[in-house]
């Protein structure tokens, strides 16, 4: 038996400044697929072409697997080596929120695929080299016994790369369609996901920060070097991901662009040099994320007696008070604008 009491956690008096703020927005923007009417859409998805619904299910695929990754694997090995009950409350309501979206995404394929249809998909997912790969580096360094701040960084810097810009390969396609006013139930799912994955981002790069500020110089030039070999690594792997996906749809050059845009939200949210230059993402896209809230009444089949509390995205006020004096370049939705 452990010498040390165990401890309960103590609510009214956080163990910083920003933890309990992000349990309870995770909290109060807490949602379900079922309550989406996904078959709204299968009028629709018939009429996609062959390729525009093989491009759409094995995205989607790629991302429940990397959501289940985050589920099993990522939240659970940052839970274990965090400090405090409340940030370890609020990883593991994040694993939570993972663990649901990848199960919207597999109700996506019983909604629109035949039995056999989804186990190909499966199957694709198991065999697929680009998507195993970065499975299999994220893995890695969540493995990595190393949990000195440089080895906890690491750990936290791969989990805002998947929430912040490596999903977003996956994330493109949906909602062009939806910024096209196609597939629009399916994403409203796609955009409470992101909205999720912003937020779990910038959390993540909250801690990831910490351990950062408290390296020493020789330790911070390691850090920094270490994080531009393992986005180049995952950078040309995702662009070889996204040949697979979009080259049949002549959309690559457009996804890479989305893919480099969402690396640089990555480093301003942890506060390190931009890789890229700027560029301006898909307008459709762009249309896509905006036109989320315009399908259904989300909650309203709940009963009476239920109400959801009305969620309102973190603004720049919300981010400077959390980080203590700002959180560069941060936006309204917890991503970066760069308008």
């Amino acid at each position: 038996m452990s010498d040390s009491p165990f401890s309960a956690t103590n609510w009214s008096e956080p163990e910083d400044h920003f933890s309990a703020t992000f349990y309870e927005k995770y909290t109060s923007q807490l949602w379900f697929p079922d309550e989406i009417p996904l078959t709204n859409d299968a009028l629709v998805w018939q009429a996609l072409g062959d390729d525009e619904r093989w491009t759409y299910i094995h995205a989607s695929a790629g991302l429940n697997a990397l959501d289940t990754l985050q589920g099993e694997v990522g939240m659970p090995t940052l839970r274990g080596l965090a400090d405090g009950h409340i940030r370890k409350a609020t990883l593991q309501f994040q694993g939570m929120m993972e663990d649901i979206h990848a199960r919207s995404y597999s109700l996506m394929n019983k909604t629109f695929l035949t039995t056999s249809q989804e186990r190909e998909v499966f199957g694709w997912v198991r065999t697929q080299p680009h998507l195993q790969f970065k499975i299999g580096f994220i893995q890695d360094v969540f493995a990595d016994p190393d949990v000195s701040h440089v080895g906890l960084w690491k750990k936290l810097v791969v989990s805002c790369m998947l929430e912040t810009a490596l999903f977003y390969s996956g994330f493109f396609y949906p909602l062009y369609l939806a910024g096209q006013g196609r597939m629009v139930s399916t994403g409203e799912i796609f955009n409470l996901i992101i909205l999720d994955e912003a937020l779990h981002g910038v959390y993540v790069a909250l801690l990831a920060q910490e351990q950062f500020g408290a390296m020493n110089e020789a330790e911070q030039a390691y850090a920094k070097a270490w994080y531009a070999d393992t986005l180049h690594t995952l950078y040309q792997n995702e662009l070889a991901y996204t040949d697979v996906l979009y080259a049949r749809l002549d959309l690559t050059g457009e996804v890479r662009r989305f893919i480099r845009f969402n690396f640089n939200v990555l480093a301003d949210n942890l506060g390190l040099e931009r890789t890229f230059p700027d560029e301006e993402i898909h307008p459709v896209v762009r249309n896509g994320i905006q036109a989320r809230g315009t399908t259904h009444d989300f909650f309203s089949a709940k009963g009476s007696s239920y109400a959801k509390i009305g969620v309102e995205p973190l603004t720049d006020g919300d981010i400077a008070e959390l980080w203590g004096g700002g959180f560069p370049g941060q936006s309204a939705s917890g991503r970066v604008s760069h308008d």
